[in-house]
Protein backbone atom coordinates (compact mmCIF):
# COMPACT_ATOMS: atom_id res chain seq x y z
CA UNK A 1 0.00 0.00 0.00
CA UNK A 2 1.63 3.21 -1.34
CA UNK A 3 2.55 5.67 1.82
CA UNK A 4 0.03 9.02 2.44
CA UNK A 5 0.85 12.40 1.89
CA UNK A 6 0.11 14.78 5.05
CA UNK A 7 -1.07 17.27 5.35
CA UNK A 8 -4.55 15.69 3.39
CA UNK A 9 -5.89 18.60 1.23
CA UNK A 10 -9.03 18.28 2.67
CA UNK A 11 -11.84 16.11 4.32
CA UNK A 12 -13.00 14.82 0.95
CA UNK A 13 -9.65 14.14 -0.21
CA UNK A 14 -8.90 12.21 3.07
CA UNK A 15 -12.21 10.75 2.63
CA UNK A 16 -11.19 9.54 -0.27
CA UNK A 17 -7.74 8.34 0.96
CA UNK A 18 -9.58 6.40 3.73
CA UNK A 19 -12.64 4.52 1.66
CA UNK A 20 -9.08 2.59 -0.04
CA UNK A 21 -7.95 1.39 2.93
CA UNK A 22 -11.29 -0.15 3.58
CA UNK A 23 -12.06 -1.91 0.15
CA UNK A 24 -10.14 -5.05 1.27
CA UNK A 25 -12.17 -5.50 3.91
CA UNK A 26 -15.23 -6.28 1.80
CA UNK A 27 -17.75 -5.18 3.58
CA UNK A 28 -21.50 -5.44 1.65
CA UNK A 29 -23.04 -1.89 1.15
CA UNK A 30 -22.19 -1.54 4.85
CA UNK A 31 -24.00 1.43 7.21
CA UNK A 32 -21.65 4.55 7.42
CA UNK A 33 -22.75 6.84 10.13
CA UNK A 34 -20.50 9.99 10.21
CA UNK A 35 -19.93 12.16 13.30
CA UNK A 36 -20.95 15.43 12.74
CA UNK A 37 -20.15 17.80 11.44
CA UNK A 38 -16.53 17.02 10.67
CA UNK A 39 -16.63 13.44 10.02
CA UNK A 40 -19.34 13.92 7.08
CA UNK A 41 -17.33 15.18 4.31
CA UNK A 42 -14.87 11.92 4.56
CA UNK A 43 -18.25 9.32 5.46
CA UNK A 44 -19.89 10.91 2.15
CA UNK A 45 -16.33 9.72 0.26
CA UNK A 46 -16.34 6.41 2.45
CA UNK A 47 -20.25 5.42 1.30
CA UNK A 48 -19.33 6.30 -2.33
CA UNK A 49 -16.67 4.22 -2.28
CA UNK A 50 -18.00 1.21 -0.56
CA UNK A 51 -21.60 1.55 -1.97
CA UNK A 52 -23.04 2.06 1.28
CA UNK A 53 -25.95 4.20 3.07
CA UNK A 54 -24.92 7.51 4.62
CA UNK A 55 -26.14 9.02 7.56
CA UNK A 56 -24.98 10.62 10.75
CA UNK A 57 -24.71 9.68 14.73
CA UNK A 58 -25.06 12.95 16.45
CA UNK A 59 -22.59 12.91 19.47
CA UNK A 60 -21.59 15.52 22.07
CA UNK A 61 -18.72 15.98 24.25
CA UNK A 62 -19.59 16.04 27.76
CA UNK A 63 -17.10 19.15 29.30
CA UNK A 64 -15.69 19.38 32.97
CA UNK A 65 -18.33 22.23 34.53
CA UNK A 66 -15.79 24.97 35.03
CA UNK A 67 -13.54 24.34 32.31
CA UNK A 68 -15.44 23.15 29.48
CA UNK A 69 -13.09 22.78 26.68
CA UNK A 70 -11.65 19.85 29.16
CA UNK A 71 -13.86 16.63 27.88
CA UNK A 72 -14.41 14.51 30.91
CA UNK A 73 -16.59 12.25 28.42
CA UNK A 74 -19.21 12.13 25.64
CA UNK A 75 -22.86 10.85 24.75
CA UNK A 76 -23.65 9.84 21.58
CA UNK A 77 -27.81 9.69 20.55
CA UNK A 78 -29.44 6.39 21.59
CA UNK A 79 -26.62 6.10 24.09
CA UNK A 80 -25.62 6.60 27.62
CA UNK A 81 -23.57 8.93 28.06
CA UNK A 82 -19.54 7.92 28.68
CA UNK A 83 -17.78 8.92 31.10
CA UNK A 84 -13.72 8.66 31.50
CA UNK A 85 -14.06 7.61 35.25
CA UNK A 86 -9.84 7.66 35.87
CA UNK A 87 -10.25 11.33 35.15
CA UNK A 88 -13.36 11.68 37.17
CA UNK A 89 -12.17 10.46 40.13
CA UNK A 90 -8.83 13.12 39.88
CA UNK A 91 -11.11 15.79 39.39
CA UNK A 92 -13.00 14.39 42.31
CA UNK A 93 -16.51 14.26 40.48
CA UNK A 94 -19.25 11.95 40.26
CA UNK A 95 -22.27 11.93 37.65
CA UNK A 96 -24.10 13.46 40.19
CA UNK A 97 -21.67 16.56 39.73
CA UNK A 98 -22.34 16.32 35.73
CA UNK A 99 -26.35 16.02 35.67
CA UNK A 100 -26.92 19.72 34.86
CA UNK A 101 -24.38 19.36 31.85
CA UNK A 102 -25.21 16.15 30.59
CA UNK A 103 -28.74 17.52 30.77
CA UNK A 104 -27.92 20.88 28.47
CA UNK A 105 -25.52 18.33 25.82
CA UNK A 106 -28.18 16.07 25.40
CA UNK A 107 -30.84 19.01 24.85
CA UNK A 108 -28.22 20.68 22.21
CA UNK A 109 -28.06 16.73 20.56
CA UNK A 110 -31.31 16.36 20.03
CA UNK A 111 -31.93 20.01 18.50
CA UNK A 112 -29.12 18.49 15.94
CA UNK A 113 -30.49 15.59 15.03
CA UNK A 114 -33.51 17.50 13.93
CA UNK A 115 -31.77 19.71 12.43
CA UNK A 116 -29.81 17.14 10.43
CA UNK A 117 -32.53 14.02 10.37
CA UNK A 118 -36.25 15.88 11.18
CA UNK A 119 -38.03 13.02 12.27
CA UNK A 120 -36.46 10.44 10.35
CA UNK A 121 -34.68 7.81 12.35
CA UNK A 122 -31.67 6.28 12.10
CA UNK A 123 -30.93 3.72 10.04
CA UNK A 124 -31.59 0.12 11.25
CA UNK A 125 -27.93 -1.35 11.97
CA UNK A 126 -28.74 -5.14 13.13
CA UNK A 127 -27.24 -7.52 11.17
CA UNK A 128 -25.20 -4.94 9.25
CA UNK A 129 -21.60 -3.66 9.08
CA UNK A 130 -21.45 -0.66 10.63
CA UNK A 131 -18.72 1.99 10.06
CA UNK A 132 -18.47 5.28 12.18
CA UNK A 133 -16.51 7.60 10.45
CA UNK A 134 -14.76 11.16 11.95
CA UNK A 135 -12.06 13.46 10.45
CA UNK A 136 -9.48 12.43 13.05
CA UNK A 137 -9.10 11.06 16.64
CA UNK A 138 -7.48 13.20 19.57
CA UNK A 139 -8.65 11.96 22.49
CA UNK A 140 -11.21 9.82 21.06
CA UNK A 141 -14.20 10.48 23.86
CA UNK A 142 -16.97 11.20 21.25
CA UNK A 143 -15.91 8.08 19.07
CA UNK A 144 -15.86 5.82 22.14
CA UNK A 145 -19.42 7.34 23.39
CA UNK A 146 -20.21 6.38 19.34
CA UNK A 147 -19.08 3.27 19.10
CA UNK A 148 -20.99 2.63 22.70
CA UNK A 149 -24.57 3.50 20.90
CA UNK A 150 -24.04 1.50 18.03
CA UNK A 151 -22.94 -1.41 19.69
CA UNK A 152 -26.01 -1.78 21.72
CA UNK A 153 -28.26 -2.00 17.83
CA UNK A 154 -26.64 -4.90 17.34
CA UNK A 155 -24.40 -4.72 14.02
CA UNK A 156 -22.70 -7.78 12.67
CA UNK A 157 -19.42 -5.80 12.29
CA UNK A 158 -18.57 -2.58 13.85
CA UNK A 159 -15.83 -0.43 12.77
CA UNK A 160 -13.92 2.71 13.22
CA UNK A 161 -12.32 4.64 10.46
CA UNK A 162 -10.39 7.62 10.33
CA UNK A 163 -7.83 9.65 8.26
CA UNK A 164 -5.68 10.40 10.76
CA UNK A 165 -5.32 9.57 14.61
CA UNK A 166 -3.24 9.94 17.82
CA UNK A 167 -1.53 6.56 17.79
CA UNK A 168 -2.55 6.05 21.47
CA UNK A 169 -6.15 6.60 21.06
CA UNK A 170 -5.89 4.31 18.16
CA UNK A 171 -4.97 1.84 20.02
CA UNK A 172 -7.02 2.27 22.70
CA UNK A 173 -10.21 2.01 20.31
CA UNK A 174 -9.91 -1.16 19.41
CA UNK A 175 -11.48 -2.51 22.21
CA UNK A 176 -14.44 -0.92 21.59
CA UNK A 177 -14.84 -1.52 17.76
CA UNK A 178 -14.13 -4.83 15.94
CA UNK A 179 -11.92 -3.22 13.28
CA UNK A 180 -9.96 0.23 13.61
CA UNK A 181 -8.68 1.84 10.30
CA UNK A 182 -6.97 4.73 10.25
CA UNK A 183 -4.66 6.24 7.37
CA UNK A 184 -2.29 7.84 10.01
CA UNK A 185 -1.36 7.32 13.11
CA UNK A 186 1.28 10.05 14.57
CA UNK A 187 2.72 9.50 18.21
CA UNK A 188 3.08 13.43 18.39
CA UNK A 189 -0.70 14.21 18.03
CA UNK A 190 -1.35 18.22 18.86
CA UNK A 191 -5.11 19.07 17.25
CA UNK A 192 -6.69 16.85 13.93
CA UNK A 193 -6.89 20.24 12.17
CA UNK A 194 -2.74 19.85 12.23
CA UNK A 195 -3.05 17.44 9.40
CA UNK A 196 -5.03 18.60 6.89
CA UNK A 197 -4.55 22.25 4.85
CA UNK A 198 -8.02 23.03 4.64
CA UNK A 199 -9.95 22.24 7.97
CA UNK A 200 -12.91 24.77 7.85
CA UNK A 201 -15.35 24.79 10.08
CA UNK A 202 -18.48 23.30 8.59
CA UNK A 203 -21.90 24.57 9.74
CA UNK A 204 -25.08 22.41 10.13
CA UNK A 205 -26.45 23.49 6.73
CA UNK A 206 -22.95 21.70 5.35
CA UNK A 207 -24.01 18.87 6.97
CA UNK A 208 -27.81 18.48 5.65
CA UNK A 209 -26.40 19.04 2.14
CA UNK A 210 -24.00 16.11 2.09
CA UNK A 211 -26.61 14.40 3.53
CA UNK A 212 -29.12 15.43 0.68
CA UNK A 213 -26.42 14.14 -1.78
CA UNK A 214 -25.79 11.53 -0.73
CA UNK A 215 -29.66 10.94 -0.74
CA UNK A 216 -29.75 11.89 -4.31
CA UNK A 217 -26.64 10.05 -5.11
CA UNK A 218 -26.90 6.63 -7.49
CA UNK A 219 -23.58 4.47 -6.85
Amino acid sequence: MSPVKLPFADRAEAGRVLAERLVPLELDKPVVLALPRGGVPVGYEVARRLGGSLDVLVTRKIGYPPQPELGVGAIAEGGDPVLDAGLLARLRLDEDDLAATVAAERAELDRRVRAYRGDRPLPGTAGRSVVVVDDGLATGGTARAALAAVRARKPERLLLAVPVGASATVRELTEDADTVVAVAAPRVFRAVGEWYEDFAQLTDEDVVRWLERAGTARW
